[in-house]
């Protein structure tokens, strides 16, 4: 949609404000037994399913800036959960692994996205579908975009 300016239409700006904010709101409950806050959950979901990392491709992936990736990082190392070390191929990249402690929580973790879809009443295909749009619109480079560029 478009504003009669030929502008995006701000109601999709707010409405995407709107639907981040419920997201934070709906996983604290989830998050809170764990000690986890949203941007530390994403984080270890991330390194989930890949480690070690290092913090660029983490902040690429999270689309975080490293001056805000850092200090979260060391909160999770103080809380057990990583650890960060330097690459020794290349003494300048940091890279960041998961402990035990937090491998072991991973299906406490991954449970997490089915009491989001029962709290927003998606279906498993509603749930792809709306995961695909939103990567797309948060990756655009993803997809060979050169609009963004």
């Amino acid at each position: 949609m478009t504003s009669e300016r030929g502008g995006a239409n701000p109601r999709l700006a707010l409405a995407l404000y709107g639907a981040a904010n419920r997201m934070v709101r709906l996983h604290r409950p989830f998050l809170d037994p764990l000690g986890l806050t949203f941007p530390q959950y994403l984080v270890v979901l991330e390194l989930l399913d890949a480690s070690p990392r290092s913090v660029g491709e983490l902040g690429a992936r999270l689309g975080m800036e490293t001056s805000t990736l850092t200090p979260l990082l060391k909160r999770l190392q103080s809380a057990g959960m990583v650890t960060r070390e330097r690459d020794t191929a290349d003494e300048r990249r940091v890279l960041i692994d998961l402990t035990a402690a937090a491998r072991a929580m991973e299906g406490e973790l991954r449970s997490v996205d089915g009491g989001i879809e029962a709290a927003c009443r998606l279906t498993p295909g509603g749930t792809e579908e709306l995961r695909a749009t939103l990567e797309a619109l948060g990756h655009p480079l993803d997809r060979g975009d050169a609009s963004t560029r």
